[in-house]
């Protein structure tokens, strides 16, 4: 016990956030891998809080802490060693952990710690904390709904897999929604806050909103998101600007940002914040850069109608099994090959909310096929409208849906399906021409009749 009241002590002192966030961990230290199983070890329900007290309030008057933000210390770390008796019990256990216990110990002590902000007045510096225990908070609560849904006979699911986010469709996610109340109590507690920018609890407002975004996508409530940008926002003129912020909470908030504007069809917001994610995110955070280009090829194959090159694929095994089969089916312009693909993928398509994005990917694939056509037919630069047969396009569209294969009995080439086509590829300005319905031609523009593409 005396290992951890020390270090809570010197955090004192020297004013360590992450020092004193230590002190609330539920998990081992590397450094001190026997903390929590000594700390438990020496009390017990009768003589927690006497050992507590003194522990706290016997401090070194030099010590920057008022008796009220003492005795809120207290208060959070007798529920934090009420805590650590179901987490160490459910950790030793292989089946029957009771992870709803741990997860409701572990709210007493996220109400304990809010509660000392609130009255305590714990000063900006030790915001960490709010760290710690709202980023267990959640991890608690989703490992308490999988142990229910186990024992309901449901599919467990895994946490922390490529990506932790995902919304799960399978039985109800009653603690997670408890802890989404809890984590929100803990944003307001930080965008409320009236004290001078250096001294201010806005300093956790990123980190706590980026908690949020990861818990409402689990939810599959992004809806609920935008109620907090809307309120950062409003409050935009009291906050420190977001370069201010550490890297790694602008490179989360605009990664999630980002994916809300994607789940929005907002593409040209979405490309700017995923755009700017990726910059900033650590070349070395590999993991988190394979998850912003999950969203940003989809993206920018809509906005700039670009595809990802082999050798950044190549750099993400998972993203390259993903995407390649769709990639070299749009340079073919292969049509046959771009829908096997995208039926192949759906599952995980669907799963990572980009099906239908990717879906609307065809279009470049069949312009693709079209410019194939052109230059099949001697195309020159020359400035002159050049004019290509409707029926080369039907025969060309046909060929590339079969995969090449001959038409079977009964089967036809439907001209007024690929008439329509045609005319939604000029509309979306994919092709530039006009179709001239009367002479059974594509009249195509002198100049960038596929814009983009050199012709």
């Amino acid at each position: 016990m005396d290992a951890l009241f020390y270090d809570f002590k010197q955090a004192y002192f020297i004013r360590n956030g992450p020092l004193l966030a230590d002190t609330l961990s539920p998990i081992a230290l590397a450094r001190d891998p026997n903390r929590l199983q000594l700390f438990y070890s020496q009390s017990d329900d009768y003589s927690i809080a006497s050992d507590v007290k003194y522990q706290v309030l016997h401090y070194d008057k030099s010590m920057d802490i008022t008796k009220a933000e003492a005795n809120a210390w207290v208060d959070i770390y007798i529920s934090y060693w009420k805590a650590l008796g179901p987490i160490l019990r459910a950790e030793g256990l292989d089946h029957d952990s009771d992870w709803s216990r741990v997860y409701d110990s572990w709210k007493e002590v996220a109400n304990a710690l809010i509660k000392g902000y609130s009255s305590g007045g714990f000063p900006s510096w030790t915001v960490p904390c709010l760290y710690m225990v709202g980023r267990h908070l959640r991890i608690f609560a989703i490992k308490a709904d999988e142990s229910i849904r186990a024992a309901s006979g449901g599919i467990q699911m895994k946490t922390g897999g490529y990506q932790d986010d995902i919304a799960s469709d399978v039985g109800k996610n009653e603690k997670l929604e408890d802890a989404a109340r809890v984590i929100n109590r803990i944003f307001t507690l930080c965008i409320s806050d009236r004290a001078a920018l250096e001294e201010s609890r806005k300093w956790a407002l990123y980190y706590t909103t980026n908690l949020l975004f990861k818990t409402y996508f689990k939810l599959n409530s992004v809806s609920l998101s935008k109620n907090i940008l809307r309120a950062l926002n409003a409050s935009k003129t009291d906050m420190p600007p977001l370069e201010s912020f550490p890297r790694s909470h602008i490179v989360t908030f605009k990664y999630y940002v980002g994916v809300i504007f994607f789940l929005e069809e907002n593409y040209k917001q979405a490309e700017e914040n995923l755009t700017e994610a990726y910059e900033l995110c650590l070349s070395s955070s590999h993991r988190n850069r394979e998850l912003i280009l999950t969203y940003l090829i989809p993206t920018r194959l809509l906005t700039s109608r670009l595809l990802p090159s082999p050798s950044l694929l190549k750099l993400y095994p998972s993203l390259r099994k993903l995407f390649t089969p769709l990639v070299r089916a749009i340079r073919l312009g292969s049509l046959h090959d771009f829908d096997n693909a995208l039926t192949a993928g759906e599952p995980e398509f669907v799963k990572r909310r980009i099906y239908l994005t990717l879906e609307r990917g065809r279009d470049i694939c069949l312009r693709n096929l079209l410019r194939k056509v052109c230059l099949n037919q001697g195309w020159k630069d020359d400035g002159q409208m050049r004019k290509v047969a409707v029926a080369e396009f039907v025969a060309a569209v046909g060929y590339s849906e079969r995969g090449g294969k001959p038409l079977g009995n009964g089967e036809y080439l439907d001209r007024d399906d690929v008439e329509c086509q045609l005319a939604n590829m000029i509309y979306k300005d994919l092709m530039k021409g006009y179709i001239s319905r009367d002479h059974g031609v594509v009249v195509l523009s002198k100049k960038g009749a596929f814009p983009g593409t050199g012709i």
